[in-house]
């Protein structure tokens, strides 16, 4: 069975509370738990982790306990050179998510450290995007769905 870990960077547990026009209104909990029925659906398994912390967003990576990943970094998809390095050295493939379009925002957001080291970006679709993202990986073949 295929292990995906869903990585949300900072920010991101204020989701459903924090400016919900733009991120909806579904908690972080929500979101996960929906996925974890539609993983479970496609025969993957999931495991969660978010934090607010640069580095503990790294240590997690670098345990490798995974086939693939999920990744909203939040704000560090803009500032994180750490983080891209991160996922490249883990040699483990990742689908880069944002619940809003980064693009369509203001012009800080058009710096993007991952998109082009990622298998493909879903941006926009609100909490839809990381179901999307599932799909994308139960699709793929191979061990690693990469």
């Amino acid at each position: 069975m295929t292990t995906v870990l869903v990585l949300q960077g900072p920010n991101i547990n204020m989701v459903g509370t924090r400016e919900p026009e733009i991120y909806g209104h579904d908690s972080l909990d929500e979101i996960h738990a929906a996925m974890v029925i539609h993983g479970a659906d496609l025969g993957l398994t999931l495991d969660f982790f978010q934090s607010n912390h640069e580095g503990a967003l790294i240590d997690r990576l670098q345990r490798r306990d995974f086939d693939v990943a999920i990744v909203n970094a939040g704000g560090l998809t803009h500032t994180s050179v750490a983080l891209r390095d991160a996922l490249l050295a883990i040699d483990r493939p990742f689908i880069e998510v944002h619940l809003s379009d980064p693009a369509q925002r203001e012009s800080f957001r058009l710096v993007n450290y991952l998109t082009d080291i990622a298998l493909e970006s879903i941006v926009g679709q609100g909490a839809r995007g990381y179901h999307l993202a599932l799909d994308s990986i139960a699709r793929r073949p191979g061990p690693d769905r990469g």
